[in-house]
């Protein structure tokens, strides 16, 4: 079965044609180009209405799913679902900033099916964005994690986390955000443009609340001395943060726990901090776009990555946290309980995003 990874960057759509995971022939596809298949609309309003269990899009065996995760972590659950279901998925990989525009863009003609990725702190605002849908799998995901909202199914559970090359640290002390500051490390932090990375986000949202004390406003003093020893640096993507620090750039980056877990569990020359100031700990998700043509296949795949098989398949290949109460935290990450967590108000976050986000433009570009 042939699968379709296409990645946007700089606003341009590139595919690649895989066989299974190799990928051995690529062609490039230019942006303009439509996703190869055709939906006959269908009269049934009986086929329409029936429930994703009874009905699973009967006249496409197609999904396309627009998502932020690196391709290495995508491939096995994407190549599992295939195997189970028979669709063939196609993936558009770019940021999270870069997809919500499309998925706005595309209103009315949706060209994805799922959006998979994204924090929610970036993406309750955007939810209008996408339909209502309860996974057949909520009873068995924790009391905290569950879909309350309709459209906002939970998918993993990520701490945001410092990344350290241990080949380039030296007896430069890391362990937490105020070690950031150190002059020695300044121009050799990887940190990503938040209003592009949900990730670098939740990394904004956590130093404000860490920082502030619980008060996120007491917190910018903070953002501005980092912005200080960033040194002008700013990247344009959350993988060019942990990609930055394993591959020897930047000494130390702001990013997610399995972003940079993977790299330890490779025997990379790097470690994970988990800051001692305060850790927030929040769940990403996976959400089906309005309209979706394959919209069938869409309930199919949330289903699916809420499921005990595919949840299994995160913590034991994937280095994520699982969202259900019967899958085990994953071997060789630091239990929750020994980490510092610390929580921010959910409601006062999604009020002040576009505020925050204007504010440390404002003071990142003051700093240069």
């Amino acid at each position: 079965m042939k699968r379709r990874f296409a990645v946007l960057i700089a606003g341009v759509m590139m595919a690649t044609s895989l066989v299974g995971c190799g990928g051995s022939k690529s062609t490039e596809v230019p942006a303009s180009s439509e996703p190869e298949k055709k939906v006959e609309a269908t009269t049934d309003t009986k086929k329409e209405e029936a429930p994703a269990t009874e009905v699973a899009d009967p006249e496409t065996k197609e999904l396309v799913i627009y998502c932020p995760h690196p391709l290495e972590f995508i491939n096995p659950l994407v190549s599992e679902f295939e195997t189970q279901t028979g669709i063939s998925v196609e993936v558009v990989a770019a940021g999270t900033g870069e997809l919500l525009k499309r998925v706005e863009s595309e209103q009315g003609n949706p060209l994805g099916d799922i959006f998979w990725g994204g924090s929610l702190s970036t993406m309750e605002p955007k939810k209008d964005l996408f339909e209502n849908y309860q996974s057949v799998n909520e009873a068995f995901v924790y009391d905290t994690m569950r879909n309350i909202e309709g459209p906002l199914t939970r998918f993993t559970n990520i701490p945001s986390v410092i990344m350290v090359n241990t080949d380039l640290i030296g007896d430069i002390k890391v362990e937490g955000y105020e070690d950031l500051l150190n002059p020695a490390l300044k121009g050799k932090i990887a940190h990503c443009d938040p209003s592009k990375s949900s990730s670098s986000y939740e990394h904004l949202i956590n130093m404000l609340y860490a920082m502030g004390k619980g008060d996120p406003e007491q917190g910018w003093d903070y953002v501005q001395k980092l912005c200080e020893n960033l040194d002008g640096k700013l990247l344009s993507g959350s993988s060019a943060v942990y990609k930055g620090v394993a591959d020897g750039e930047y000494t130390v980056g702001l990013t997610f726990e399995e972003g940079g877990a993977k790299y330890v569990a490779d025997g990379a020359p790097v470690k994970l901090v988990y800051m001692k100031e305060g850790v927030i700990s929040k769940p990403d998700g996976v959400y089906i776009i309005k309209g979706a043509k394959n919209m069938g296949n869409a309930k199919k795949f949330i289903d699916f990555v809420t499921g005990k098989d595919a949840q299994t398949i995160i913590i034991e290949q994937l280095n994520r946290r699982s969202v259900r109460t019967d899958v085990p935290a994953p071997n060789g990450l630091e239990k929750l309980e020994n980490i510092n967590l610390i929580y921010d108000d959910q409601n006062l976050v999604v009020e002040k995003k576009q505020e925050w986000l204007d504010k440390f433009k404002d003071i990142f570009t003051s700093a240069q």
